[in-house]
């Protein structure tokens, strides 16, 4: 998962004006379609669907990147599931991407106390010179302190490896996350401004375990690119605690990487075909590219089996929706977006009646918000009523800023499509985010059915709902 967009609010998302009260009262769901609703939600807390899913994405599959063989066996993995769930429409939508490639990398503190360190490379990093890089580091305690050495000849970075230390806060709705992340996005291109000739960071996750976090970091123009990778906390401790006793640190280490190979990914698209609104789409989506560590089970192989268990529900329970119910399972979230833009691209003209992610692990949904449009407000609370029993309050009340998961919020941006996000319990989920320990043991399957049940109701309540959000 990449780290949440920061939106803002959008013209004509807000709050219901006076003026189409009369209108929302004349409008609203049937008492079937609720009844139905709540039927669904009934039936997916009974049904294992998601477990036998996700199960068998990172048993026969596994990791997953962008590009590679297993990406391919990947979309034909969902194909398959696609047939046996009786989904209509299944297809493959095959993109070309540039991927980045991880090679060999070590590190190790070479003085003042030679040890090895547990690391790796950053997505998007550039190879290290064949003989590697040893130098002295420079320690900054988070982005901010680095940012603020604004001196040039006399930088502390210039000629080091810059370590940034910033710590990760755990969070229930990974919050923590998102103010860490922009070490691991921009810390690269800070240092190189400075003159560093390398930078590391402490990983951008929450486990005290010795394991790494990769993720996807960037560069800028005319600033030159500087190899980038993690450490694991462990290692990051060391560090600080090597820079509290004043001692001159020394790191050394290797990093091979491919960048800008050429391949190609996929998205791959299902539906519960509609009915007298059959061209309006509700899209409920998952990512199927993992990092190229672990098996993919957290991020996102558990979003691919809740949405498409969501949709399969609907459709074996022989319910007709008016609305086409779309999962789509993009390509190359992970490092670029690529199934996003090239989704948008393609069906950009078609009108979306509400798009959504699951990309957040397996935990508990505990809060549903959106970003519709003010005449469409008053749906809301009937939603929120059908999804409470299942422990999910509304957090919107109206305010309407709800922000999606990463594909869909590019979608939301780019097409001003209306969006809702339901968030899951995220307290652990950075614990294996990224990492080799992202693997099936860490799914609960009880929490499972939960998920499957809120986006049951809320891909059925949207088809269903009498105008557009």
């Amino acid at each position: 998962m990449k780290r949440r967009l920061l939106l803002t609010a959008l013209p004509g998302w807000g709050v219901l004006p006076m003026s189409l009260r009369s209108h929302a009262q004349a409008t609203s769901f049937s008492a079937l379609d609720v009844s139905h609703a709540e039927r669904l939600r009934e039936l997916a807390l009974a049904d294992g669907e998601a477990w036998r899913l996700v199960e068998s994405l990172t048993t026969e599959v596994g990791a997953r990147p962008a590009g590679s063989e297993a990406d391919r066996r990947a979309a034909a993995w969902a194909m398959a599931a696609f047939g046996r769930l009786k989904l209509d429409a299944p297809r493959i939508e095959p993109m070309a991407v540039r991927v980045w490639q991880r090679g060999a990398a070590q590190a190790r503190l070479t003085a003042p106390y030679p040890q090895p360190l547990v690391m790796a490379a950053l997505g998007n990093s550039v190879a290290a010179p064949a003989a590697g890089i040893e130098a002295e580091v420079a320690y900054y305690a988070d982005l901010k302190a680095l940012t603020d050495d604004r001196t040039d000849h006399e930088s502390r970075a210039r000629g080091r490896i810059v370590f940034i230390d910033q710590a990760t806060e755990r969070t229930r709705d990974g919050r923590g996350y998102g103010r860490a992340v922009a070490m691991r996005f921009g810390g690269a291109t800070e240092a190189a401004k400075r003159g560093a000739v390398a930078v590391a960071i402490r990983s951008v996750g929450t486990s005290s375990n010795r394991i790494a976090h990769t993720g996807a970091m960037g560069y800028e123009l005319q600033v030159p690119r500087i190899p980038a990778f993690a450490v694991s906390t462990p290692d990051a401790d060391l560090m600080a605690r090597l820079q509290g006793r004043g001692a001159a640190v020394r790191m050394n280490f290797t990093l091979d990487a491919r960048e800008g190979v050429e391949a190609t990914t996929h998205n791959v698209i299902a539906e519960v075909r509609g009915g007298d609104l059959a061209d309006e789409v509700v899209l409920i989506s998952a990512h199927l590219d993992s990092w190229d560590i672990g098996q993919g089970a957290v991020d996102d192989g558990a979003g691919v089996a809740i949405v498409t268990a969501a949709a399969a529900l609907i459709q074996r329970a022989g319910l007709k929706p008016r609305r086409t119910i779309r999962v789509v399972l993009f390509g190359n979230e992970e490092n670029g977006f690529d199934g996003a833009r090239a989704y948008g691209d393609r069906y950009g003209s078609v009108k979306h009646q509400l798009v959504g992610e699951s990309d957040f692990g397996a935990g508990r949904i505990w809060r549903f918000n959106h970003r519709v449009a003010a005449s469409a407000l008053h749906l809301m609370a009937p939603i929120a009523k059908v999804l409470a029993p299942l422990g999910v309050a509304w957090a919107d009340e109206g305010r309407n800023e709800g922000n999606p998961g990463p594909d869909a919020a590019v979608l939301m941006r780019r097409h001003r499509w209306p969006a809702v996000a339901l968030t899951q319990d995220g307290t652990n989920y950075f614990d294996v985010h990224h990492t080799e320990n992202d693997t099936l043991d860490k799914i609960d399957a009880t929490t499972l059915p939960s998920n499957v049940a809120s986006w049951a109701v809320v891909a059925w309540l949207a088809a269903q709902a009498p105008i557009s959000f």
